[in-house]
């Protein structure tokens, strides 16, 4: 196992204890997508009988829990999740993402925006300076790529189809290469207001409360400040 898989491990084993409070209460947690959200369900199995319920980001993460015999219901079922965890693909010091690497961004959204506290699983090398060095995932409407992609290049970034791939909303995804994300809470407003985005990839007016990051020397707590 490469020192980054022992990081995620180590920080989904973190994230379970930080989830633990909820286990027995009869609260729903939700839960994220991607290698490291991943690696939380698999160290979340041995507690099954203590969790009422999850509600997942994605049908790959929906999956996952049911095979391990880990309930998942319909976000509609609850009114508020205590707790929400996920990975993320770029994180900066005030806890703002770049997430959709997966593809799940929207889901990730709206499940992030139900939950009281938001907690970021990843490794070390995904906490930057500045956004942008992973492309910015955008999804949209089949119908308003071409016009999306015009908009996002007039800002200054290279936006490219990511091919054979559609959403579990049934839509596009445009990777956006090139932006250094100075400002990403007025960056996500701006290009979440453009007629057929769904939603950008970009977690700043709803970002993280608490990162668990991974590193070789464990598992290190930086709080929203």
């Amino acid at each position: 196992m490469s020192s980054q898989d022992e990081a995620k491990r180590a920080v989904a084993r973190a994230a379970v204890a930080s989830v633990a409070p909820w286990f027995g209460s009869g609260a729903a947690i939700g839960i994220g997508t991607g290698s490291t959200a991943d690696l939380f369900i698999d160290e979340l199995a041995a507690h099954r009988d203590s969790i009422a319920a999850t509600v997942a980001s994605s049908e790959r993460s929906a999956i996952r829990l049911r095979g391990h015999g880990i309930r998942v219901i319909d976000l509609n079922e609850v009114d508020t999740l205590p707790v929400y965890v996920d990975g993320a693909d770029e994180i900066d010091g005030s806890l703002a993402m770049i997430k959709g690497g997966g593809g799940a961004l929207t889901r990730e959204k709206i499940v992030a925006a139900v939950a009281r506290s938001f907690v970021c699983i990843c490794d070390a090398s995904k906490l930057v300076d500045v956004l942008g060095r992973f492309p910015l995932p955008v999804e949209v409407i089949p119908m308003a790529r071409a016009y999306v992609a015009r908009q996002l290049e007039a800002i200054g970034g290279e936006a490219r189809l990511r091919e054979g791939y559609i959403t579990d909303n049934g839509n596009q995804i445009l990777d956006v290469h090139g932006l250094r994300i100075s400002d990403p809470r007025a960056l996500e407003l701006q290009v979440n207001q453009w007629p057929g985005v769904v939603t950008v990839g970009l977690f700043a007016a709803r970002g993280a409360d608490l990162l668990l990051l991974g590193s070789a020397q464990g598992v290190r707590e930086v709080r929203r400040a």
